[in-house]
C-alpha cells in the first residue's frame, strides 16, 4: 500500500482494519503513516514524504520521490505481494499501479482523481494502469464505465464518521458560547500558502458583517503552529480592535457545528461542512496565472463539492477577483437572516449525506477481496494496451 499525507493514513488505516476482519493474517508494507502502522502496516517509508505543495516543490523533490518510487517497484517485484493498493496520491501511485498490472499484479487505485473536475485525459493512463478504480462519489463509476475500467463506488469516508444530525447546543456549550450570538466559523485552508492568501480578505470581511451587526462572534479553527502564526500576523496587521473573534487550535469540526454560516477555502472542507449541514460561502484565491489555467482546463461550472455534488448551486462561490471583502460579507449576512433558505440547505446536505454514507471501509474491503483471495476475477478486467 501506498499512502500519501495524513488523510490517506486514515483512510488506508480504515481500509485495513477492514480488509483483517476478513483476513486476520493480511500482512501489509509500502509508504504509510502511525494510524496504518497501529493496524499492523510495515512502514517502509513516512507518508509525510509523499506530501508535496505546488509544481515548485514537486519539482524540487522530483530526485527524491523518483528514487523512493522506483526503489518500492523493485521490492514489489521481488516480493510479489498479492494485490497494490494506492491510496489517494495519483502523481506517484498511477505510474507505479502501470508497472505493478503489467507485472500481473493487480493494482487498485482508491480515491479517483479529480478526472470530472479538471485533467479529464488522464483517464487513458488511468485504463492503462489500474486494475480497479474505488470512488468515493457516485457520479464517477459511469466516468470510468465509459473508459472500460473496472471500478467500484464506496461511498465517503467522513459520511461514515460524521452524524446525520450534528448537535448544534452540545458544540456551542463544549466551546463555550453564548446561546444568544451569531457564530460564523472562518475556515482559511490547512496550507500556509491558503492562509497567506485568505487571512487579510477573511479579517476584512470579519470586521465589515461587525460593522453590520454587533451580535456575532468569529471562530478561526486552525491546524498547525505555522497556520496559526500567520493568521494572527493578519490580525496584527488589520487592526482589528475588538473584533470578537477565537482562534482554535483545530477543532474545526466542533466550529463548524456550532457555526450559523461558514466560509471555507474551496476543498475537503467545505464537504465537512456540507455533512455537518451547514449553510456556506467557498472562497479561494491563488495565483492569476495558476488560476488562469485552472479555469481553462475546468469541465464543471463549480469548484465546491457541495455544489458539484448536488450538481446545483447549493451555497455561493466567490472566487478570486470576486472574493472581495463586500461580497463574501453579503453572502455570509444572507444566510444569517433567511431562514427558508437554510432550512433547504439542511434537507438537501441530508439527502447527500445519506447517499455517501455507504460504511466506506467495508465496502472497499469487499472490492479489494477477491484479489487477496486468489480470485481469478481480476484476470477477466481489461489487461493494460
Amino acid at each position: 500500500m501506498v499512502a500519501g499525507e495524513a488523510s490517506g493514513d486514515l483512510l488506508a488505516s480504515h481500509l485495513i482494519r477492514a480488509i483483517k476482519r476478513h483476513l486476520p493474517d493480511a500482512e501489509f508494507f509500502g509508504i504509510g503513516g502511525p494510524k496504518m502502522q497501529a493496524e499492523g502496516f510495515e512502514v517502509r517509508w513516512p507518508c509525510e514524504l509523499l506530501a508535496v505543495h505546488g509544481y515548485v516543490d514537486a519539482l524540487k523533490r522530483y530526485r527524491e520521490l523518483s528514487g523512493i518510487r522506483k526503489t518500492l517497484l523493485s521490492q514489489i517485484r521481488r516480493e510479489r505481494p498479492s494485490a497494490f493498493i494506492g491510496v489517494d496520491a495519483p502523481d506517484f501511485n498511477l505510474w507505479l499501479e502501470g508497472k505493478v498490472r503489467r507485472a500481473g499484479i493487480p493494482a487498485i487505485h482508491f480515491v479517483s482523481p479529480s478526472i470530472w473536475a479538471w485533467r479529464g485525459g488522464r483517464i487513458k493512463r488511468i485504463a492503462q494502469s489500474v486494475t480497479r478504480m474505488l470512488c468515493l462519489f457516485p457520479f464517477e463509476p459511469q466516468i470510468y464505465e465509459r473508459a472500460g475500467v473496472p471500478v467500484s463506488y464506496v461511498g465517503h469516508p467522513l459520511a461514515d464518521v460524521f452524524p446525520l444530525h450534528p448537535d448544534r447546543a452540545a458544540a456551542r456549550e463544549r466551546l463555550g458560547l453564548s446561546a444568544g450570538r451569531k457564530v460564523i466559523a472562518l475556515l482559511p485552508g490547512s496550507r500556509q500558502s491558503e492562509v497567506r492568501n485568505l487571512a487579510d480578505t477573511f479579517i476584512t470581511t470579519a470586521k465589515l458583517l461587525l460593522a453590520r451587526r454587533s451580535d456575532i462572534t468569529f471562530l478561526v479553527p486552525l491546524a498547525t503552529r505555522e497556520t496559526r502564526a500567520l493568521f494572527e500576523e493578519a490580525i496584527h496587521r488589520n487592526d482589528v480592535g475588538e473584533l470578537p473573534i477565537r482562534m482554535l487550535f483545530g477543532h474545526a469540526v466542533e466550529a463548524m457545528t456550532a457555526a450559523d454560516a461558514v466560509l471555507v477555502a474551496s476543498g475537503t472542507a467545505s464537504l465537512e461542512a456540507a455533512l455537518l449541514k451547514r449553510p456556506m460561502v467557498i472562497t479561494y484565491r491563488i495565483g492569476k496565472w495558476q488560476y488562469r489555467l485552472m479555469k481553462r482546463l475546468a469541465y464543471l461550472p463549480w469548484v465546491g463539492l457541495p455544489n458539484i455534488l448536488c450538481n446545483e448551486t447549493m451555497v455561493p462561490e466567490l472566487l478570486q477577483d470576486d472574493a472581495s471583502p463586500d461580497k463574501l460579507a453579503d453572502a455570509l449576512e444572507a444566510w444569517l437572516v433567511d431562514a427558508a433558505a437554510v432550512a433547504h440547505v439542511v434537507e438537501r446536505f441530508t439527502e447527500l449525506h445519506l447517499t455517501l454514507r455507504q460504511n466506506t471501509a467495508e465496502k472497499a474491503a469487499a472490492a479489494i477481496l477477491p484479489y487477496l483471495t486468489g480470485s481469478d476475477e481480476w484476470k477477466l478486467s481489461r489487461q493494460p494496451a
